[in-house]
């Protein structure tokens, strides 16, 4: 039951989570309500680690989640439900578009989609930031001033004009060792 429960959710999500990985955020945010494959303080840990690794955010943390779940088989079914939605709506649409790719109401249709997805990803950002800045434990919130001090002085240092040429692999490095010693 475990598995179908897997694909309902990451299909789900990679129907609905319209502009990348990071438009998934939302949605992993809920099952870590709804469920307990996995807490908000692992979807951190989660997000930080599909950032950091190659390929697509949303299809690394479905895997992650997915494997967090139920093993092997989590990670496939949930990797697959998350990418089906993607791969059947390509196909319809590039059957479609040909043919219709100049009526007024398809060019409507995108137009409308944009705000959509923008909104999409203020709220994962929106969500992050959050969790980032305040940490739930056993019902109480206590406020990571350590966090916003990271994030500022990496703000900085991004900033200044020999650090700016670092690669970014360079940034997530710096971030993840502070991450670790910083316990956060």
């Amino acid at each position: 039951m475990t598995l179908l429960t897997l694909f309902f959710e990451f299909f789900k999500t990679g129907l609905f989570a319209v502009g990348g990985g990071a438009a998934t955020i939302p949605f992993l945010m809920k099952m870590a309500e709804r469920f307990d494959w996995f807490t908000k303080s692992e979807l951190l840990d989660m997000i930080a680690v599909s950032e950091s690794t190659p390929g697509p955010i949303g299809v690394n943390m479905a895997t992650y989640a997915g494997f967090k779940t139920a093993g092997i088989p989590g990670a496939l079914t949930a990797t697959f439900a998350l990418v089906l939605p993607a791969f059947l709506v390509m196909l319809i649409i590039a059957k479609l578009f040909i043919q219709y790719k100049e009526h007024q109401h398809v060019q409507n249709v995108f137009k409308g989609i944009r705000p959509a997805v923008a909104a999409l990803i203020a709220n994962a950002a929106v969500s992050v930031l959050q969790t980032t800045i305040f940490l739930t434990e056993n019902g109480k919130l206590h406020f990571r001033i350590s966090s916003i001090v990271l994030f500022l002085i990496i703000l900085v240092a991004m900033n200044i004009k020999k650090l700016r040429a670092l690669h970014p692999v360079v940034w997530i490095g710096i971030c993840a060792a502070a991450g670790i010693v910083l316990k956060l």
